[in-house]
């Protein structure tokens, strides 16, 4: 399960959130936007049916195919399988320490970066002392 929500936070968040939800800015402009997976449209799929989607992908949607045909992505598909079954019962906990595996946008790199300086007391932003011509 610990790898799944890594994989989960790390390649499925910026469509489907953490929660499965779908609620990202993404998922929500995808057409269609991304389903709540935590609902019985996903949930009542068959284990086959989840695998078969991550695999393979659902044309003409934003959800493309990840296999391979790797052993390892097989694998990893589902292992996302058992993660998806689990959605509707994730705790806040799970939930927080998967936002510290999501990815970063440059911004939010660049705000982290600042954030540690500043920490440092290494303040970026102290003011310059201005020349004063008399």
């Amino acid at each position: 399960m610990e790898e799944a929500r890594a994989h989960w936070a790390d390649h499925c968040f910026s469509c489907h959130a953490n929660d499965g939800s779908g609620d990202t800015t993404l998922g929500k402009h995808l057409y269609p936007p991304a389903p709540d997976m935590r609902l019985p449209a996903t949930q009542q799929l068959t284990d086959g049916e989840l695998f078969y989607i991550i695999q393979n992908g659902i044309r003409l949607t934003g959800m493309p195919a990840w296999g391979s045909g790797s052993s390892k992505d097989e694998e990893d598909s589902w292992k996302l399988v058992h993660f998806i079954r689990h959605l509707p019962e994730m705790t806040v906990e799970e939930k927080k320490a998967m936002e510290k595996m999501n990815p970063k946008s440059p911004d939010e790199l660049r705000e982290e970066e600042e954030e540690e300086r500043f920490l440092r007391g290494e303040d970026s932003h102290e003011a310059t002392p201005e020349h004063h011509h008399h």
